[in-house]
């Protein structure tokens, strides 16, 4: 690893002297067009560009190395932003994340070193709410396992598949009322749920019912929809005694985070009809899967794609430049983020 480290350096320092561009460390693989935008503005120090094999941190650390090191980064979810990660990279005054959430960066280490640091912002914002309710309703109205129940040829030998439920009328408690969490209940409304939500305070700009506390949001609640940050207060904020709650008639979409929901109690609540089904984008251990969930035909499972659409991947190539040519102009970043943005 030692000699990687020398010879991509050394590579490095060539990509970094060339063509008078701040250099930005990309830290997360990338289509061509947005590799292409890239390059055509910045000094790209690309860890999965072709030949490249050191590991992540090593990478950063060479990085750091070159005569004129990268003052901006641009990483994703899978990159843990933490005292280990800014050592590694002293030149850092900013970080891009071209995710939604935040709780792979450490905001508060990040503030005491002066590192700026953005999200993708409102990009996702309207797809993830779009995705939301389609989870819904496939869940309730079982398309997916009517689908599947078509394929076998079943219709023909076993005749009409169980009906599911309507959506209109569906008490649905929300947690998170934040850009997408209040783009799903606008949706929901429009299909003529009650909309009720719990997130760290009352929200003075909608009327629907407050709920301090999940427990009492899921009991008046056939649909649980979970659309809040993950943090220390909303790990497993959806647990056995809230999916008990909820009951044998409820239903829980997941478009935050899988640890937001305790994994191992839902798979036990959807395994003993204690819930009646679940729609999950997210997963605590991803890309593992629990092998129960696969076999439950009132479980809809997708693999963390709510966010992405052609258009909301060029919306954030065109975001996430906005935010490095704000940084390098000394101009206020597009999208902020501080210690607080953590909070539901």
């Amino acid at each position: 690893v030692a000699l990687l480290a020398v010879v991509a350096t050394l590579k490095l320092a060539t990509m970094a002297a060339a063509g008078g561009k701040p250099a930005v460390l990309l830290l997360r693989p990338v289509d061509a067009p947005f590799a292409a935008a890239l390059r055509d503005r910045f000094r790209v120090l690309d860890l999965y560009a072709p030949g490249q094999a050191l590991p992540a941190l090593a990478f950063v650390a060479a990085a750091a190395a070159v005569p004129e090191p990268p003052r901006a980064t641009v990483i994703w979810g899978g990159v843990r932003v933490d005292a280990s990660f800014l050592d590694a990279a002293p030149s850092l005054r900013c970080v891009v994340s071209t995710a939604a959430g935040l709780d792979h960066i450490d905001l508060a280490e990040c503030a005491r070193r002066g590192v700026a640091v953005a999200n993708s912002g409102e990009v996702y914002s309207t797809d993830v709410a779009d995705y939301a309710v389609g989870l819904l309703l496939d869940v309730l109205r079982r398309v997916s396992a009517s689908e599947r129940y078509v394929r076998r040829g079943s219709w023909a030998a076993q005749g009409d598949y169980p009906l599911g439920s309507k959506l209109g009328g569906k008490r649905v408690g929300i947690i998170g009322l934040g850009n997408i969490g209040s783009r799903i209940a606008k949706r929901l409304e429009a299909f003529g749920c009650i909309i009720h939500y719990n997130s760290r305070k009352p929200k003075d700009s909608v009327s629907y019912k407050y709920f301090p506390n999940v427990h009492e949001l899921a009991a008046e609640s056939d649909v649980l929809v979970v659309a809040c940050a993950l943090n220390k207060a909303t790990r497993h904020i959806v647990n056995k005694d809230v999916l008990e709650a909820l009951g044998k008639d409820g239903v829980v979409v997941n478009i935050g985070r899988g640890a937001n929901i305790d994994e191992a109690e839902l798979v036990i609540a959807l395994r003993e009809g204690k819930i009646a089904g679940a729609g999950l984008d997210v997963f605590e251990h991803e890309p593992k899967v629990p092998a129960e969930l696969f076999s439950m035909e009132n479980v809809v499972l997708s693999r963390h794609v709510a966010v992405l659409t052609e258009e909301s991947r060029s919306d954030l190539r065109a975001h996430t430049i906005g935010n490095l040519e704000a940084f390098f102009s000394g101009q206020p970043l597009l999208t902020p983020v501080h210690a607080d943005s953590l909070a539901q």
